[in-house]
């Protein structure tokens, strides 16, 4: 939903979280949780705690506060008994931002079938002779207005890796809602793409992949999980980066960076996506050199300090439970 679109609607939302915090107050449920959708279910778990106060109340996903409006971790403590985190280090910046205490209960894509068998593929032998046919994974984005603004910078470094003597194969996966657009734009390029839309040939290329140029976002993470090194570009439209500037506090807008702690993956943004840079570090990863491997050995960290003992939803009910037998005793 847009800018306008919330502020157009924004009456009707509010009056829609009123309605379920009283409904749930009404209720009076063991406990509540609430599952991401922060603007709407942290309201209403605002007014509930304030309705029912013996309610627990437990929040699914935790708010990106590590990354942006960092004192959304402390408002929260209040009204909000525990956070069930998908990421590994967002319990350490909860109890940084002096926040709800958190629990890290997994994050679904390290048990997803595609990326599990993406990543059995990328762990076979892989012939990265000089002479061979590259197999590139290009990623413009999901949303329109990412795929208008790099689609062009993207094309042009495929054609500078091509006068630079790669022969490439080059693989396109998207999503239904940008497909039409992807496929009138890459019309420009020198070099054609194979354009995916079912998601199980994406993980199939996911698994061929040498290498992969990407629109910043959760895609990394997939490919991490996958072990596919890449490159990461974004170009932000001038409203949202004047704005951004002013709210982002991480040092990377890289999941994969961010749970390593160190800078495995390239970040060119908005000036700097340039087709010149994006080729040339693109050509690093096409070899046995020491950037792919240093991001390979970083991918396999991540998945290791993303996997759990226990099934996610064991934790979490774990958690619940415990919340709802404290606030018995209390």
């Amino acid at each position: 939903m847009g800018f306008s679109a919330v502020l157009r609607d924004l009456p009707r939302l509010m009056r829609r979280i009123s309605q379920t915090a009283g409904a749930i107050a009404a209720e009076r449920p063991d406990c509540l949780i609430t599952i991401d959708s922060p603007d709407f279910s942290l309201r209403v778990a605002k007014r509930v705690r304030a309705a029912a106060p013996a309610i627990p109340i437990v929040h699914y996903v935790c708010p990106s506060v590590w990354a942006w409006r960092p004192g959304r971790a402390a408002a929260m403590k209040p009204y909000v008994d525990h956070i069930l985190c998908i990421l590994p280090f967002e319990v350490k910046a909860l109890t940084r931002l002096g926040g709800p205490p958190g629990t890290y209960v997994g994050h679904r894509l390290t048990q997803d079938p595609g990326v599990l068998g993406a990543a059995k593929a990328q762990s076979l032998p892989r012939d990265l002779s000089e002479d061979r046919v590259k197999t590139l994974l290009v990623l413009p984005g999901s949303r329109r207005g990412e795929v208008r603004r790099l689609i062009e910078p993207f094309g042009k470094a495929m054609s500078v890796l091509h006068q630079r003597g790669h022969r490439l194969r080059l693989m396109l996966p998207t999503v239904p809602h940008v497909a039409d657009l992807v496929k009138t734009s890459v019309t420009r390029w020198d070099e054609k793409p194979e354009i995916i839309t079912d998601p199980e040939r994406k993980w199939l290329a996911f698994g061929k992949a040498d290498a992969a140029l990407i629109a910043s976002g959760t895609v990394s993470l997939e490919l991490a999980l996958c072990g596919v090194p890449m490159v990461s570009s974004y170009k932000l439209d001038p409203i949202a980066r004047e704005l951004l500037q002013h709210l982002v506090t991480t040092w990377s807008a890289l999941l994969p960076n961010l749970i390593a702690d160190r800078a495995l993956v390239p970040e060119f943004y908005d000036q700097y996506v340039r087709p010149e840079n994006l080729a040339r570090q693109l050509e690093a990863l096409f070899a046995d050199t020491g950037m792919r491997a240093w991001q390979r050995a970083g991918f396999a960290e991540i998945a290791r300090r993303m996997a759990t003992d226990r099934p996610s939803g064991e934790i979490a009910a774990e958690v619940v439970l415990g919340c709802i037998k404290k606030a018995n005793r209390e």
